[in-house]
């Protein structure tokens, strides 16, 4: 299927957006902060080992230690051994102020340190270097068996003629690609791997040793493949750094690469920023009239089928099928485009024929094919969910562009000024613990509240605040605050 890869790139951020005929399926932001930071190489020293989780915790340079498992720590040792034998406790692997070379697996996300790993991967166009193991292994999503091991050989016999020891992962854009550009490949990282260990002894500890391509070089090296038919990029210095990359690591993509210098801004004009707004509204409409409903928690993503303004022609039935089938299809690119990840629970509305149960579950299953994040389905449950999993490695589009409201906390729902109300009165009496006297006295109580509340408390609470300013013996008064959120309030006595 036809595809575009379109990169917009201003002063204080970089978008990145893959069209496939002409719909977008995927989108990146990276703003100064940085674009994700998995990949990137760092000189970390071990501050705390927590032998309850077999893990450590590793100061690398960021402002929160990253999290390292045991099981993520590359050697020997940490191999499976003959059954019945347990693996090294982690204490055995490392010491508290032991300085390791460890790489981000995971961004922080949500409050959480970063997911480290010392079994470190660098990543090129069409492989992935392991320089402490010296495995050979193909893509899972190179199917022919007669392809993998042509793969697997090449590979070999480019190591050894070039006197590399060290391991290769092939990966999905190698399949059918001649010997020439794998040959590049490993010199590449054969010298990238020769620098990190040059950094390594000169770098101060916590520092970084290796940092991945940024953002326009990265998505060009990962997403480019044979179905990318032209990159648009609309900024000048940007696109003679991408045709640079281009001629010397793809030569055949350099006739695909387009200067868009439209007045028309890029994202406008191929629907990139309306598509953007609606991928942070929790509903997503189908075609048929039904919706999705995406809810987003620490936990767990949760996808909601609904029927909404569908109802079919037929029957029951074959209008929860078609709803179904149709969000099948649906939530797998809307995964993709927030880039969610994790565990993910879809509710599909209840079918009474398991042929139907199959049915959206293959739509489901062929959806996914086409997302280059690692996805795990299961089937229906007995309480027909579909619970699936998918790779999660940044942060999603909603983390990245939005923050929890300070009003809610997060929440998504707030007080409501009766709730808030009640609690004015409750703390008044709380703070009232020995009267005033009598409320011709000058001392008084003042309430700053929103205007909902405020309105509350003269009208529908008007008596009970009366009862009590009569109980406390002092007067109360109330006051306005435009800037008050709900469930937002001071109490003082003035």
């Amino acid at each position: 299927m036809s595809e575009e890869l379109l990169i917009n790139v201003s002063e204080f951020e970089t978008r990145v957006a893959l069209l496939s005929a002409g719909s977008v399926q995927e989108i990146h932001l990276a703003r100064a902060n940085g674009y994700s930071r998995t990949g990137n190489i760092y000189l970390g020293r071990v501050e705390r080992i927590i032998p309850g989780m077999q893990a450590a915790f590793v100061s690398f340079g960021l402002e929160r230690p990253g999290f390292l498992h045991a099981r993520d720590i590359e050697g020997p040792r940490l191999m499976p051994g003959e059954e019945g034998e347990k693996r090294p406790d982690i204490r055995e692997l490392l010491y508290e102020g032991q300085a390791l070379m460890v790489q981000v697996a995971k961004d922080p996300i949500a409050g959480k340190g970063a997911r480290l790993t010392t079994q470190l991967a660098i990543a090129s166009r069409y492989l992935v270097l392991m320089p402490f193991n010296d495995h050979i292994g193909i893509s899972q999503r190179v199917d022919e068996e007669a392809e993998r091991e042509r793969l697997k050989c090449l590979v070999e016999d480019i190591r050894e003629s070039q006197g590399v020891h060290m391991g290769f992962i092939v990966r999905t854009v190698a399949e059918g690609v001649a010997r020439q550009p794998i040959d590049a490949d490993v010199r590449v990282l054969v010298r990238i791997w020769d620098k990190i260990m040059q950094n390594r002894r000169a770098v101060e500890c916590p520092g970084i040793v290796y940092q991945e391509f940024p953002l326009h070089i990265r998505v060009v090296r990962d997403m480019v493949t044979a179905d990318v038919d032209l990159i648009r990029i609309d900024h000048q210095g940007t696109f003679e750094r991408v045709r640079d990359f281009v001629s010397e690591f793809l030569p055949e993509f350099t006739e695909r690469l387009v200067m868009y210098d439209d007045a028309r801004p890029l994202f406008e004009r191929y629907g990139v920023d309306d598509e953007l707004n609606r991928c942070l509204a929790r509903k997503v409409p189908l075609k048929s009239g039904g919706h999705l409903v995406i809810e987003q928690t620490e936990a767990m993503i949760t996808v909601d089928v609904n029927t909404g303004g569908y109802v079919g022609t037929h029957s029951l039935e074959e209008t929860v099928y078609r709803t179904n089938l149709e969000a099948a299809q649906a939530v797998p690119r809307q995964l993709r485009l927030r880039n969610l990840g994790g565990i993910i629970v879809i509710d599909f509305i209840d079918m009474e024929e398991e042929e139907h149960q199959r049915q959206v579950l293959r739509a489901l299953e062929k959806a996914c094919e086409s997302d280059p994040a690692k996805t795990r389905i299961e089937g229906f449950s007995s309480l027909g969910l579909v619970q699936m999993s998918r790779k999660r490695t940044r942060e999603s589009l909603l983390q990245q562009v939005c923050e929890p409201c300070q009003h809610c906390e997060g929440m998504g729902m707030v007080k409501t000024a009766e709730t808030t109300s009640i609690e004015v009165l409750r703390a008044i009496i709380e703070d009232a613990e020995t009267p005033c006297g009598s409320p011709d006295v000058e001392a008084q109580y003042l309430i700053r509240a929103s205007e909902s509340v405020v309105d509350r408390l003269l009208d529908e609470d008007a008596e009970q605040l009366a009862r009590l300013a009569r109980l406390i013996g002092c007067q109360v008064r109330m006051q306005v605050e435009p800037s008050y959120g709900p469930g937002q309030f001071d109490i003082s006595l003035v």
